[in-house]
């Protein structure tokens, strides 16, 4: 019985050994060298070719779901929007001039914008062509067929039995990674070979993040890197945009000092690299956040700054208005443009909706977390052109690469009302159409 025992204890070492060798081959091996073994690409293309073939099933049941009555069928909008400009309309109305008839171009668009308003649908995530077999994005869809439900049952096993359990280990073990290489590195003197090891172990930590989510991340323009002493500007979708930029470049963060488990991974983070953090009450204060960005960019041996000048998470369906503070500081700026595939998984956090652990365990259960960015060619303030426009120009270069639209809304209506001066902006431009045309001086009423 003892050499029995003794026999099943050496297989269960061997075991452990196995899945411990297979860990540093197939995990922190590709991580360290940021090389791909094609094991997550192999994966991808079996979750493509299924969410393919889910979409035909889709398509049949709709086809035969036409006979039914209207309504029992699936509704991709809430209402039909006009997108005719303000111009076009009332313009083309009485030839320009003050009409009664006009009240009835801005009550419509009322309603319209009480329904489902441009700004406010971004805070809220991205609509699908198609189901991408997810419980949380589940119109009653698995209905359409058998084969089409056996599929999805399949799909919450895998994601929650197999690759949840896989991906919270992973996780921790990347945290603790981090918080003690960190540690070991921060007792280094000052130096080139501190500032090398510091950049390796934020590298190797944000890969392994990535691999967490079995993300894929195409990276385009690599010629384009930001460089030291640069200002790094991108679009903001999650947090997730820093861990994706962070696993393939060294960056200076600016934001907001956390608690928390958060507040546990800064300070780590702090004892290798400069970062600029402030208290929340030092957040109000603009000119002492510029001040810190001016003093951090005027040296060219610290690491370019990222930022995310809209302020807030934003659906990655549009980019909406810069704070022009980052474009006040000066030096060179590295426009960032970064768009995720809402096919794999929904890389949006919502805050007011979704506190972080909630994000997180959502974006785990996904099916992965593909994106592409793009560096694009570092630009600078031209002559005479204030801060403004120039943030307004970087957002429209962004927006353009990634294929998003335009949005002069503050991202800042997430969570405030709208400013009386954009009120203010939307009558001054309906005046200008009615002087255009003349219509004022004459009288004419029509």
């Amino acid at each position: 019985m003892e050499e029995s025992r003794e026999g099943h204890g050496l297989t269960e070492d061997k075991i452990l050994s196995i899945w411990m060798i297979l860990f540093v081959a197939l995990i922190l091996l590709p991580s360290i060298f940021r090389v791909s073994l094609g094991i997550s690409h192999f994966y991808m293309k079996i979750v493509v070719k299924m969410l393919e073939w889910a979409t035909l099933q889709i398509e049949e049941g709709v086809k035969k779901q036409k006979a039914m009555a209207p309504e029992n069928l699936i509704s991709t909008g809430i209402i039909q929007r006009d997108e005719t400009p303000m111009e076009k309309e009332v313009v083309g109305r009485c030839r320009g001039c003050f009409s009664l008839a006009d009240v009835m171009y801005f009550s419509k668009k009322g309603c319209e914008a009480v329904a489902e308003d441009e700004v406010t649908r971004r805070f809220s995530s991205e609509e699908l062509l198609s189901w991408n077999l997810l419980s949380r994005t589940n119109a009653n869809l698995h209905h359409v067929s058998w084969k089409l439900a056996a599929v999805w049952v399949t799909g919450i096993l895998i994601r929650y039995c197999l690759l949840l359990p896989f991906r919270i280990c992973l996780s921790i073990f990347s945290i603790l990674l981090l918080m003690l290489a960190t540690t070991v590195v921060g007792q280094f003197p000052n130096g080139r070979v501190k500032g090398w090891l510091s950049n390796q172990v934020q590298m190797i930590c944000a890969t392994l993040g990535v691999r967490c989510l079995s993300g894929i991340v195409h990276f385009h323009n690599r010629e384009n890197k930001p460089q030291e002493g640069g200002i790094c500007v991108a679009n903001h979708t999650s947090p997730l945009d820093v861990l994706i930029l962070a696993s393939d470049g060294c960056y200076s963060l600016v934001g907001q000092v956390h608690g928390g488990l958060m507040g546990l991974i800064q300070k780590s983070c702090m004892q290798t690299a400069q970062h600029v953090l402030f208290e929340r009450s030092e957040m109000k204060d603009r000119h002492l956040v510029r001040k810190k960005i001016r003093e951090h960019i005027a040296d060219k041996a610290k690491l370019p700054i990222l930022i995310f000048p809209e302020g807030t998470c934003i659906n990655n369906t549009s980019v909406m208005m810069f704070k022009k503070g980052s474009f006040e500081v000066g030096g060179t700026i590295h426009p960032v443009a970064i768009k995720y595939d809402p096919r794999f998984g929904d890389a949006f956090w919502n805050s007011t909706k979704h506190s972080i652990m909630t994000y997180a365990f959502n974006v785990l259960t996904s099916w992965a977390i593909v994106c592409n960015v793009w560096y694009l060619p570092p630009m600078v303030k031209e002559e005479e052109e204030d801060a403004v426009h120039f943030a307004d120009r970087v957002k429209a270069v962004i927006a353009a690469r990634a294929g998003m639209s335009v949005l002069p809304w503050d991202g800042g209506l997430k969570r405030r009302k709208v400013k009386e001066s954009f009120k203010e902006e939307q009558q001054k431009k309906y005046c200008q159409i009615v002087i255009e045309n003349g219509s004022v001086g004459s009288g004419s009423v029509c």
